[in-house]
């Protein structure tokens, strides 16, 4: 059920290069249009209680699946240690969650590595229109790369264009991870100060997806794409059955490109027409 979901996330690219202003958004045709409209609010003058004041909606969010994340580290019958290393090295919500079962299964490095970029292939888009040029320094530029999130990009593109400054864009990051990486340590302590750590934890995962899935499908509400995963996790079900995450992705990533393909020779035999 878990790589259902996880290959329906690869419907989100259509829908990241088709809008920069929703919180998945990614790059119009012109940069200029990611600016977003000129907000009146007063935003404080120190630059963390700004990015605190940008954040904490997103934290109160991240906090709690944090927790949801450690529980399943302990739960899963890893070290509580885990949870902070995860969400250090590999910082990224989706695909810490999918590495837990990775790392249990003891998958080899290449088919991790092969999970890795089809989840977050997503980041190549953001990076593009994300307001790096606005960061001063080489550690903060190396920072901010590594610490480019769906969130950050979201809240990036809320902070008005004459407002970002190094120290708000990097201090809204650092927040933004401090959130995610305190929820998993509090949620991994949790799990081992219980006599039981709480069934059912994995549902998170399955549930993390069905929303994002969802979310995909209400920004391009195209039938085809989500019937292309599921077909693809069912023929990697049947011929592949222990590496059905990466054939299974495989074959959604083939199938998307044959349709590009048949698509885009179709407009041309039209545009000639």
């Amino acid at each position: 059920m878990r790589l259902v979901w996880l290959v329906l996330l690869g419907a989100r690219t259509p829908a990241v290069l088709q809008s920069a202003r929703g919180y998945r958004g990614a790059v119009p045709a012109n940069p200029d249009e990611l600016s977003p409209e000129p907000d009146t609010t007063p935003v404080p003058a120190n630059a963390l209680a700004a990015a605190l004041k940008d954040t904490i909606s997103v934290g109160v969010a991240m906090v709690p699946l944090g927790v949801a994340f450690g529980l399943l580290v302990i739960e899963s019958g890893l070290s509580w240690w885990w949870a902070p290393l995860f969400s250090t090295f590999i910082y990224a919500g989706s695909l810490e969650f999918l590495a837990i079962g990775l790392v249990v299964a003891a998958t080899s490095l290449a088919s991790i590595a092969l999970s890795t970029v089809l989840v977050n292939f997503r980041h190549v888009f953001y990076a593009l229109s994300f307001p790096l040029h606005a960061v001063r320094g080489p550690l903060a530029k190396t920072y901010s790369m590594y610490a480019l999130t769906d969130e950050a990009y979201a809240l990036a593109h809320h902070i008005p264009a004459a407002e970002r400054t190094t120290a708000r864009i990097v201090w809204m990051q650092v927040l933004c991870q401090t959130y995610w990486v305190s929820g998993g340590v509090a949620g991994a302590l949790l799990g081992r100060a219980l006599p039981q750590v709480p069934q059912g934890m994995w549902f998170a995962l399955t549930a993390l997806f069905t929303v994002l899935a969802l979310d995909a499908f209400r920004q391009n509400r195209d039938l085809t794409s989500p019937m292309l995963a599921i077909g693809s996790a069912l023929v990697a079900l049947l011929v592949a059955r222990d590496e059905m995450l990466v054939v299974g992705m495989l074959l959604f990533l083939a199938a998307l490109t044959v349709r590009f393909a048949l698509r885009r020779a179709r407009g041309e035999r039209v545009a000639r027409a």
